[in-house]
């Protein structure tokens, strides 16, 4: 558990193109997982590790996660939203339009991911560090996502989504910590992605490394969205093929 926690800002503002049709109509956040939107299932779990304050990134149909939601006392947290406005900000605009409700530290999760890492060890980790933001990596060996990181003796080496290399065989997790400092050169009200920071921070040795033993769950792929109903599911048959065609969203 978290002495002190930090706030946690959620980036929930993307189109979800890869998981058409099911987010046509509605976003990423909300679909649906064992008969609850993911988005009840990520705040509960960040109530369960210790967080008190979340902010909610949102773009794409966010008025529509606002009103699920609401002010988060639901789920036993106070909740923000800051919109994107009439563009999309990426990952990175996002965070820095959301600054003033942020604080001067906090921690970054991506909006379709369910880490059941330990969030107090990261932060104080972070906290030891000095630096101005902390990345967190996971071994995953290619094994449910390309791996992108290149990780040694406690230390990111390289990070790179475009450019992968053999001696990559970590990947970002989806959890970081940042001062809110860190986004100065990350102009405003334009679209910026997140990756763009992290690889300027590593590139002035300004990003920490802290890795994850636990694997990461996340909502981006279909196959994903599977693994992560078998996780949460209340019974292990509950996807027999009865009972899935059933599922919104499913």
């Amino acid at each position: 558990m978290i002495a002190d926690p930090l706030h946690v800002a959620i980036l929930a503002g993307g189109l979800a193109t890869r998981l058409r049709p099911l987010t046509q109509t509605i976003p990423k956040a909300l679909i649906d997982i064992n008969g609850e939107p993911f988005i009840a299932h990520q705040l509960r779990l960040l109530k369960t590790a210790g967080i008190k304050k979340v902010v909610i990134c949102a773009g794409y149909l966010g008025q529509m996660i606002q009103d699920v939601v609401g002010d988060g006392r639901q789920f036993g947290l106070e909740v923000k939203f800051v919109f994107d406005g009439d563009r999309l900000l990426g990952t990175g605009g996002a965070i820095k339009n959301a600054l003033p409700q942020l604080g001067d530290t906090f921690f970054v999760l991506y909006g379709d991911s369910y880490l059941t890492c330990d969030y107090s060890a990261v932060q104080q980790t972070f906290e030891g560090s000095g630096c101005r933001a902390l990345m967190t990596v996971y071994c995953n060996k290619g094994a449910w996502d390309t791996s992108n990181v290149e990780f040694g003796h406690g230390r990111i080496i390289n990070y790179d989504k475009k450019n992968i290399s053999p001696q990559m065989h970590h990947i970002d997790y989806g959890l970081g910590v940042f001062r809110a400092v860190a986004f100065s050169s990350v102009p405003n009200d334009d679209p910026y992605d997140l990756a763009e920071l992290y690889q300027e921070l590593l590139r002035s040795r300004d990003l920490a490394g802290y890795e994850v033993a636990e694997r990461f769950y996340e909502i981006g792929s279909l196959q994903g969205l599977e693994e992560l109903r078998r996780l949460l599911s209340p019974s292990p048959d509950f996807l027999d093929n009865s009972k899935r065609d059933s599922i919104p969203g499913a």
